[in-house]
């Protein structure tokens, strides 16, 4: 693959793999170069792992990813192969057979592959894509998720056409409240269904029929008699799209039993070892911003639920029993790093790492995974903030890494360096962290235009971690800033809920307060500075221009301009509606305006380009149309790109990712003055 990888990016820069001279910097081009793992599935041996490697094909412009193992001495081998996608891995309880989605025959399917002889088969033949495979603790059946189109009728039929005629489509009639969803486009009639299918390949069984999503997580009883998921089964489930509860669903009958009641999210069900206990995650809903996942303990046999994290400040995004019951392993953000803990069942808690991440190769943000074998040693994506993810083991001491899946297209360049920075915020002392990317080459006796990058969500986080964004804006020549404003996870329930029905608000203050922490250092041409972020980051950048003129030019990438069309136009408005605002938005429409960017275009005099995916339903066109519009009346100097097919995250294709970076680095260039770096 690397081979490949090497003669891809020739073609690509329209030279042979002879003639190629190296670059010392990373180049857009160098996208189709980087690989990274997931799919963490922990082997039968200590240090034994399976994962994918996902890798960019410059033919098809597309993320791929085949299945490899690596063993604890470092050395790897394929398992599948082949230009397509393979995802979802599950180890059989008996550790012989790796079972795995993949689209091998041109759409996703069940596959199985016995490592002990070394073959590999498609066991399904569904209409469907499926998900979530699990399996039963003898390993005789999978247990997995799957939409099941329902037929409806339309109201209306057109009568009167003649024999031969070509009339137009139908018309479309929609009366559902979640009609659309970004990524997958508007919404085909049907719900998805839990199925079960004998490991040995065949029809599967359909277990439940209800109109609601059965989209949780699976987990079987220790004698395999009942399958546990999470699922809102509620009637109100379109309004209340945050009250899941954990349900049981015997086999034999179908006959489904809530186990969990509350008014939240209770999610991720798992049966401990012994099937004494069912562990999950999930909070009491208060129609905040932001609220901590929990760790829940509950007894089966009584019914008996507790929490044993209520002390931690965090939110536990994954979880994996001990082998032997004795506690969980969880995965959670602290200051823009993942850690791995191990809980005990009474409270007690042990930090085992916080070296996990790398999976958001795009921009730094927090995301990993993990697995654990049955001996407790440990599997995870490790972060290193010039690498995206490898694979590392953890039994004693520190994470030994197994792989080096970019040491072939990032070991001869060179990349700037990153810096953690704290510093308090003008607007109340808050301390906020951050993180400077230099230039390759830097040196602090010159100036150096600088480059504001503020990440989405908001209640996300960005952390020390690789990204090709920000390390081709570092190439570029740019001293780059990212920061975790308040409003960002990783910090604290308090923290993140600082901007609850206040956003944008003095997170703003935070980010300025980073470039003035910056322009004191006295490297940064205080007459040179851009800023430009996505989503929740393009919310706050053209919030940003319409609060100071400062920054030279401005990127401003899928954003919300108007909090009033976003709710009544985004995907998601059930969520929206309740959560980010205390009312509807004619409710209360002053409310609305007075945190929308567009209510203060008219302040704007920084040239301003907006870059949006065409396909984006989080935060429509429309929002970056209206804005287009407002600053050309206004007169302000402005462009708008649009990415074809491209939904919210906007990588749906490599080339993507490339065609932001090249854009907003020739916009900044276009408003930069001199190209190299001004001595002092």
């Amino acid at each position: 693959m690397n081979a490949y990888k090497s003669l891809a990016l020739s073609l690509l820069l329209g030279t042979s793999a002879a003639q190629a001279e190296p670059q010392s910097t990373l180049l857009p081009s160098d996208i189709f170069s980087l690989e990274y793992a997931s799919g963490v599935t922990a082997g039968a041996e200590s240090g034994n792992v399976f994962f994918i490697r996902n890798y960019m094909d410059i033919y098809q412009d597309k993320k791929l990813g085949n299945i490899w193992q690596v063993d604890k001495q470092g050395q790897m081998l394929p398992v599948t192969s082949g230009a397509h996608q393979d995802y979802g891995l599950a180890l059989s309880p008996d550790k012989k057979r790796l079972a795995y989605i993949s689209t091998q025959s041109g759409k996703p399917q069940i596959h199985l592959h016995w490592l002990d002889k070394n073959i590999g088969a498609q066991q399904s033949h569904l209409t469907s894509a499926p998900s979530g495979l699990t399996w039963s603790p003898d390993g005789s059946m999978l247990a997995f998720k799957m939409f099941v189109k329902a037929k409806v009728a339309p109201p209306v039929s057109l009568s009167g056409m003649p024999q031969g005629a070509k009339w137009a489509e139908p018309a479309v009639f929609i009366d559902d409240v979640i009609y659309r969803n970004d990524g997958a486009g508007y919404a085909e009639p049907g719900y998805v269904q839990l199925f079960v299918m004998d490991a040995q390949g065949g029809s599967p069984r359909q277990l439940t029929f209800g109109n609601f999503n059965h989209s949780g997580g699976l987990s079987w009883s220790k004698d395999g008699k009942f399958l546990y998921f999470s699922a809102n089964l509620h009637e109100d489930f379109r309004m209340a799209p945050l009250n899941t509860e954990i349900y049981q669903v015997e086999l034999a009958s179908t006959k489904i039993d809530a186990i969990t009641e509350r008014n939240g999210p209770d999610n991720h069900p798992a049966v401990s070892p012994d099937g004494k206990y069912l562990a999950y995650l999930g909070y009491d809903d208060k129609r905040t911003n932001y609220e901590n996942n929990q760790l829940y303990l509950l007894e089966l046999s009584s019914g008996e639920s507790r929490s044993v994290s209520a002390d931690l400040d965090r939110s536990i995004s994954d979880f994996k029993w001990d082998a032997k019951g004795r506690g969980l392993y969880i995965q959670y953000d602290d200051q823009g790093k993942t850690l791995l803990a191990f809980q005990g069942l009474k409270g007690k808690r042990q930090v085992l790492t916080d070296s996990l991440g790398g999976q958001s190769y795009g921009r730094p943000y927090t995301g990993a995974e993990f697995d654990v074998s049955d001996d407790g040693s440990l599997a995870f994506t490790y972060s290193r903030s010039d690498r995206p993810a490898d694979i590392a083991v953890l039994r004693k001491g520190e994470p030994r890494v197994l792989t080096r899946l970019n040491d072939d297209a990032l070991g001869h360049k060179t990349l700037g360096k990153v810096e953690e920075i704290w510093y308090k915020s003008q607007a109340d002392g808050l301390d906020i962290q951050g993180w400077i990317v230099y230039p390759p080459g830097f040196d602090a006796s010159k100036k150096y235009p600088l480059l504001l990058e503020i990440h989405g969500g908001p209640t996300t986080a960005y952390g020390p971690h690789f990204s090709a964004e920000v390390q081709l804006f570092a190439a570029a020549g740019y001293v780059v800033l990212y920061t975790n404003p308040r409003g960002s996870s990783s910090y604290g329930q308090e923290f993140a809920q600082t901007i609850h029905h206040n956003y944008p608000s003095q997170d703003y203050d935070d980010l300025m307060s980073g470039v003035d922490v910056l322009i004191d250092k006295g490297f940064i041409d205080a007459e040179q500075m851009f800023v430009t972020g996505g989503s929740g980051g393009g919310v706050l950048t053209a919030w940003i221009v319409g609060h100071t003129d400062r920054f030279k030019a401005a990127v401003v990438a899928k954003p919300v301009i108007n909090w009033f069309s976003f709710v009544l136009t985004s995907d998601f408005y059930p969520f929206f509606s309740q959560y980010w605002f205390a009312k509807k938005p004619w409710e209360d429409p002053e409310h609305y305006l007075k945190r929308s960017p567009i209510s203060y275009v008219g302040n704007v005099t920084t040239p301003t380009m907006l870059l949006t995916g065409e396909a984006d339903y989080r935060t429509p066109m429309s929002e970056t149309e209206q804005y287009y519009q407002a600053l050309k009346l206004q007169g302000v100097d402005t462009a708008m790109v649009r990415i074809p097919d491209a939904p919210h995250g906007i990588y749906k294709r490599p080339s993507n990712l490339m065609a932001k970076v090249e854009y907003i680095l020739w916009w900044f260039e276009k408003y930069r003055g001199k190209q190299e770096p001004s001595a002092q």
